[in-house]
């Protein structure tokens, strides 16, 4: 199990990096949109290519930054069922959704986006509005967001499995992956607590 902890351990520094990446390319994304909004407002020139770029680097965010999401446990749960089930099935639950959900669907999207991706690169394909830009860097993200989406769910799938068979902790009890709603919750239920305890 160490070898495929330590393989885990290595995707899970690939999703960290990938992610705070993502982190840049929304100011990126937030500044070129100010940018242009401030240009056309003052001397009434836009640009189709600026426009786009904001797409492309909205569309990023969202295709890559999906494994660094399922690393820090951030994407939606049934939270008022999955509390109520044990650590063990919990876990085994997980196992579950990424063996017969997750990694169908990410084999499905990569599948069907690759020969989008091949056929923009070999034809050169561009945007249809005067100055745009090219085409097969935004369907590239399909299949790439995919793969390292699956990717980040093989590391997770080790980390379950290694809890399961004793030889790892329960990351989804651990502090850090909870998200930051379950985190904000928990401290305003300890926030009532308190105030209900110094009522009486």
């Amino acid at each position: 199990m160490a070898p495929l902890l330590s393989l885990s351990r290595l995707i899970d520094m690939v999703s960290t990096w990938v992610g705070k990446l993502t982190m840049w390319l929304i100011l990126a994304t937030t500044l070129i949109s100010a940018g242009n909004a401030l240009v056309r407002k003052f001397f009434n020139v836009s640009s189709n290519g600026l426009l786009e770029i904001q797409w492309y680097l909205f569309a990023a965010v969202f295709m890559l930054g999906a494994g660094y999401g399922l690393l820090k446990n951030s994407h939606v749960r049934i939270d008022f069922i999955s509390t109520k089930l044990s650590d063990r099935t919990r876990n085994w639950v997980d196992v579950g959704g990424i063996l017969l959900v997750l990694f169908p669907f990410c084999a499905i999207s990569i599948s069907l986006g690759w020969p989008f991706f091949m056929q923009a690169l070999a034809s050169g394909e561009m945007s249809q509005n005067a100055g745009g830009l090219i085409r097969w860097p935004a369907y590239v993200l399909i299949p790439l967001g995919f793969a390292l989406l699956m990717l980040q769910g093989v590391s997770e799938l080790i980390k379950r499995l290694a809890f399961l068979t004793g030889n790892g902790p329960d990351v989804l009890s651990s502090e850090d992956s909870k998200s930051d709603d379950q985190k904000k919750l928990e401290e305003l239920e300890a926030q009532t607590a308190k105030l209900l305890a110094g009522d009486k």
